[in-house]
């Protein structure tokens, strides 16, 4: 294990260390799938096909976090994970408590398009000695929430207001100020149960105003609103509820995956 000497931040050369691989897939312009499983809503048996099936389909990783979470069923959902798929698991947390030494790297979400100085700063304090007696690859990111057609938990929980819809410049502008403040991703959310995914305009004013990887998540439900999300500009795209709800979709959403890919070879 080696440390930045300017940085408490974990750099490993273990091969399911994530950002290492987002970066390289971003530079190469390749594209990436993740799939983010909430606890809260579990259905072991689905949860343990869809693991085996996202590692046969070539998936990028799982995700596994919510708002409104114990850590105990964070722990025991990145064993189930883990059990069934040899795939990187990166913690999602929505609370600093959503901690569990059994994933490979976390999500440190900076929740910037809020005012809250609770997440911008407060729950990272209450989380820094935890993570550094973990083995996990911390990654800072910029996380924004955008408003698609309804107010979701995140929003609920956080008492942030989210970006509009309309307003691309507004997310661009602070996406950009992520970037300026040392994130290393720039994530874009709609939410759990989002009406309708983040849209392609945002995306691409977004993606052209920052050099850093840029994740979209929320309301993707079909393969053609991942193929939009991609061919906007996102370089990850995470798919949940839907594959919570139905797994072999899975296979779906992996050949558009591939289909981009495959132009980039």
């Amino acid at each position: 294990m080696t440390q930045n000497s300017n940085s408490n931040l974990k750099l490993t050369d273990n091969c399911m260390n994530v950002y290492p691989q987002i970066l390289e897939a971003a530079l190469k312009g390749q594209k990436m799938l993740a799939v983010l499983i909430d606890p809260d809503r579990i259905d072991p048996k689905k949860t343990a096909l869809l693991a085996a099936q996202a590692a046969h389909y070539g998936i990028s990783f799982f995700m596994v976090g919510g708002s409104l979470l114990t850590e105990g069923e964070v722990s025991q959902t990145v064993k189930l994970i883990k059990s069934h798929a040899r795939l990187p698991v990166v913690l999602f947390p929505g609370h600093y408590f959503h901690l569990a030494p059994e994933a490979d790297s976390l999500f440190l979400l900076s929740l910037i398009s809020g005012r809250n100085p609770e997440y911008l700063i407060g729950q990272h304090v209450a989380a820094a000695p935890r993570l550094r007696r973990m083995d996990l690859e911390v990654i800072p990111t910029g996380y924004m929430l955008v408003l698609c057609d309804n107010l979701t938990t995140v929003s609920y929980v956080s008492q942030t207001l989210p970006i509009p819809y309309e307003k691309a410049e507004v997310a661009a502008n602070t996406a950009l100020a992520g970037e300026y403040l040392g994130m290393r991703l720039a994530y874009l959310d709609g939410g759990s149960g989002a009406a309708k995914p983040i849209s392609p305009r945002m995306i691409r004013t977004v993606k052209q105003s920052i050099n850093i990887p840029l994740i979209i998540g929320g309301g993707i439900r079909t393969p053609e609103a991942l193929h939009m999300a991609f061919a906007a500009g996102a370089d990850v795209v995470v798919v949940g509820t839907r594959l919570e709800e139905e797994p072999a979709l899975i296979a779906d959403f992996a050949a558009v995956l591939h289909q981009f890919n495959k132009k980039k070879v």
